[in-house]
């Protein structure tokens, strides 16, 4: 298509860019969510393709890091990589420019002189808690706010003062979500705000919230036959007065709306989170035993 799109160029004496660079474009909405400073799943690649290069001192070593992420790769004139979840490659070097191709990425990798390694020595930071009240009196947090309250905390949204970094160590079921953070915090509100712990208690507030919808529906539909009146149209005032309550009662409209979207989804996502939470639990129980015998192989060899 490039080819095709130069040629009618040049044939209309259009200009043609000769040498395009690579990995300089963006689609808007990947521009817009830098600009605010949300995740997008290409710098998640981005991300992971780079600490991938600081931990290895060879090739192989970089490839195995991306395939302990799970990643999936192809590899020719330049590197194709498959995020885990995902269907389609994305071309490292096409995508993120010159500085990832596979030479490059060479030259990054052997120019370095020792492997990135988490600090063993690092102490975990000790957080203080003041409590009011008893334990045997406090209430615990049951069904979907204790599952989306322990997602969060996996997620990295909270405590606010943990480390943004930690985030980059998700296991990749979870990575997908990191995209989704602001629908599932306001998700995560509803349900801590209004107390909802089971599915019969959140169909029925989206029940109650249809039921306002409705009212409010047919309350400003009465307020726009009043604003067409010649009694309305001929006093400036009274005019500019149900234009307001119209607008007051469209406002009220649209977030109890958004209110039902997030019942919505909660139906929806609480099942795909309870499988990743179980599925992420068993992965790091195999990891946990995989790593247990290594460690009982070389106390034997020693």
């Amino acid at each position: 298509m490039q080819t095709v799109s130069d040629a009618l160029c040049r044939e209309y004496r259009l200009s043609v860019i000769e040498n395009p660079q690579y990995g300089k474009a963006k689609q808007y909405g990947e521009w817009r969510a830098e600009q605010e400073q949300r995740p997008t799943w290409r710098g998640l690649i981005r991300t992971d393709i780079d600490e991938a290069i600081r931990q290895a001192m060879t090739e192989r070593q970089f490839f195995d890091a991306l395939r302990k992420k799970g990643y999936a790769m192809k590899v020719g004139k330049d590197i194709s990589v498959r995020p885990p979840g995902k269907e389609r490659f994305v071309r490292l070097m096409r995508n993120f420019g010159e500085d990832y191709s596979l030479d490059n990425i060479r030259r990054r990798i052997i120019s370095q002189s020792r492997p990135e390694r988490k600090n063993p020595e690092q102490k975990p930071e000790i957080l203080r808690a003041r409590l009011i009240g008893s334990l045997k009196t406090a209430r615990k947090l049951t069904g979907f706010r204790a599952l989306y309250v322990h997602y969060c905390y996996l997620l990295g949204i909270f405590p606010k003062s943990r480390p943004q970094q930690s985030r980059k160590r998700l296991h990749f079921l979870l990575r997908e979500d990191l995209l989704k953070l602001d629908a599932i915090t306001a998700e995560t509100r509803l349900l801590i705000g209004h107390r909802i712990d089971t599915a019969e208690q959140l169909f029925s507030y989206r029940d109650e919230v249809n039921g306002k919808i409705s009212a409010l529906t047919e309350k400003r539909k009465q307020l726009y036959k009043l604003q067409r009146t010649a009694a309305v149209k001929s006093d400036p005032e009274k005019a500019a007065e149900v234009k307001a309550q119209i607008a007051a009662l469209s406002k009220e409209l649209a977030a109890l709306r958004k209110e039902v979207v997030l019942c919505n989804n909660i139906a929806e996502r609480s099942g795909v989170i309870q499988e990743k939470i179980k599925a992420v639990r068993e992965d790091e129980q195999i990891k946990g035993k995989e790593k247990c015998d290594r460690t009982e192989q070389q106390k034997t060899v020693r």
